[in-house]
């Protein structure tokens, strides 16, 4: 999967789990709403958990939800947890350049928070 699309998915997950305040979703829920493949979510789930934006508990009752508060997570974040490896550049000089780049976009594309997305989400149905 590409890195637009790990974090397009991303920011769906964690929309639908910001609409839901309460309680858990189950990787197969989230899955039947977004039309996705549960493995992927699955995938989502691991990527968000492992950048402490979610919190998992595994068995019949177990699911995922938010760790934080939709306001406290920016769009920068959701792209640092899902990226990967944004650009695998060997010249040291640009590499540090790169790097900073990487930043300032991180920077700036948290200005907008998971609540701005799902109150978009929201007005656009």
């Amino acid at each position: 999967m590409a890195n637009s699309e790990r974090f397009q998915l991303g920011v769906k997950v964690l929309s639908l789990l910001a609409e839901r305040q309460e309680g858990m979703l189950t990787s197969a829920e989230i899955a039947e709403t977004l039309q996705e493949s549960a493995v992927m979510v699955r995938r989502s789930f691991l990527l968000l958990h492992k950048a402490g934006l979610i919190m998992q508990r595994k068995g019949p009752h177990g699911g995922a939800r938010l760790k934080l508060p939709p306001k406290q997570i920016g769009l920068g974040d959701v792209f640092a947890a899902t990226a990967g490896d944004w650009l695998s550049i060997e010249d040291k000089a640009i590499a540090g350049l790169m790097k900073k780049v990487r930043e300032d976009a991180i920077d700036a594309m948290n200005e907008h928070s998971l609540a701005g997305v799902v109150k978009r989400v929201r007005k656009a149905k």
